[in-house]
């Protein structure tokens, strides 16, 4: 490991990585490797998660070679230098920020998304001109094996590598200095992550997750709400960090709901052999003991051997109940309700931010009192969980449920510095600002400051 750490240092050092053309050629292999690999992702995403080939390909396989199309056709213009307004008194000078390559990254990858959300940061890693050392999770171990064997063959060691094994590794790996980690998980491995960064002065990415309120009240579309939360909710079996933990519904319309939302269910998610697993034992045993209390108003059906969870709805739960203490991440919907607005507006700003946050009116009012008085990472109003479609949104956290955001340009960002400098010419040099600082020259200052004072203050 620290052998292959040390090589990278060297390798960024030598400036290969930096050029326009070095990154693109490797994008072009990701790429390449990908579509090359392709029937072994989707059989590895079929094994370890139950993913169907559509589900597996929409939010995996073709959500990156769409990623790495976009960075492809703008790579040029994002790493172009470009200027900035200037200041009157640094006249003869141009202004410029210039992005750079941070260097030797580390990617801990998690194990919901265990394809798409390692290499949709190694693309941003890889357009800022980094090198990039990943570590999926291991616990999706199909999926974790085709990604070594996939990126290790495509690129050198010195470049990027995957190394793979358990939380051992995750530590030794975090004992050593990177220019930048970047870490998708549970808050409490977030907390870790940046700890251990703080002892080199590391910066980080957290995308960690929380638990997401969906908010719907009484001039909602309940049918159209029922099918874009059920959707949201139960893709991937629940296991999406941006999925809707709990709803909270206006108590006039909550009967209506719910039936809309059973016949969603009943409807779409009756096939079993489509419908996701829960990762390992130990989070299908956590997600039965959610299920101890509150009263279950679905068909409920668990499987432990396949690790298979029924989409399930429950009510009659409060905030003291053990499913609404944690992220749930499974496929498990508890039913809130509420009388007023402003009363489910006050208790949610006494909870840690959420990662996404979704409300389902038709009332502007009701839109814009959400929106200015909480505080989340990402969210949508009349929809769920597709806001992480579009890449020129940043997608990312704030507080417990994440620091820093990615998605297109906002990966190129995260992953380079801006350097800003000025280019001042040479044939003209005043010597008002040198010393000997006299009388006159004090005097000279304070009237062309004043004098820009008012110049900006009328302009």
């Amino acid at each position: 490991m620290k052998d292959i750490i040390q090589s990278q240092r060297q390798f960024f050092n030598s400036d290969v990585t930096k050029p326009y053309a070095f990154r693109y050629a490797q994008l072009l292999k990701l790429k390449q490797a990908i579509q090359k690999h392709e029937p072994r992702i989707l059989e590895a995403l079929k094994k370890d998660l139950n993913k169907s080939e559509f589900e597996a390909y929409t939010t995996e396989v073709g959500f990156t070679l769409m990623s790495i199309n976009k960075t492809l056709k703008h790579l040029k213009k994002w790493m172009k230098p470009h200027q900035v307004s200037g200041e009157l008194f640094l006249f003869m000078s141009t202004s410029f920020v210039m992005p750079e390559p941070k260097g030797n990254v580390l990617i801990i990858g998690p194990y919901n998304y265990p394809f798409q959300l390692v290499i949709e940061v190694l693309i941003g890693a890889i357009a800022a001109g980094n090198t990039a050392l990943i570590k999926p999770s291991e616990f999706t171990v199909h999926t974790e094996k085709v990604l070594e064997t996939m990126i290790n063959e495509t690129f050198p060691q010195e470049y990027i590598h995957v190394i793979t094994g358990d939380a051992q590794v995750n530590q030794a790996l975090l004992k050593e200095k990177f220019d930048h980690i970047f870490f998708t998980g549970s808050t409490r491995v977030g907390q870790i992550v940046y700890e251990a960064a703080a002892k080199h002065l590391t910066p980080v990415t957290l995308e960690l997750g929380g638990k997401s309120p969906t908010i719907i009240d009484e001039t909602a579309r309940l049918d159209v709400a029922a099918k874009r939360i059920a959707f949201a909710k139960f893709t991937n079996a629940g296991q999406t960090c941006i999925a809707p933990d709990y709803i909270y519904i206006q108590e006039s319309i909550k009967d209506a709901f719910v039936a809309q939302l059973k016949k969603v269910i009943e409807t779409t998610y009756a096939n079993k052999d489509e419908f996701g697993v829960i990762v390992n034992d130990r989070h299908y045993t956590r997600l039965q003991g959610l299920l101890k209390q509150g009263k279950i108003w679905s068909v409920h059906e668990s499987h432990p051997i396949s690790r298979y969870i029924s989409p399930t709805l429950v009510s009659e739960v409060t905030w003291d109940s053990a499913v609404m203490k944690e992220e749930i991440f499974g496929p498990i919907l508890p039913i809130l309700t509420y009388r007023h607005l402003e009363d489910v507006i006050a208790l949610l700003k006494t909870k840690e931010k959420p990662l996404a946050l979704y409300l389902f009116s038709e009332s502007k009012h009701n839109q814009q009192r959400v929106w200015q008085a909480l505080s989340f990472g990402n969210g949508a109003i009349n929809d769920a969980l597709m806001q992480v479609a579009n890449s020129a949104l940043p997608f990312g956290g704030i507080g417990s449920s994440g620091m820093g955001s990615y998605h297109g340009y906002e990966s190129f960002k995260t992953f380079s510095h801006f350097k800003s400098y000025i280019k001042k010419a040479t044939w003209i040099d005043l010597p008002v600002a040198y010393p000997p600082h006299t009388a006159a020259k004090l005097k000279l200052i304070k009237k062309i400051m004043k004098y820009l004072v008012e110049f900006l203050r009328i302009f």
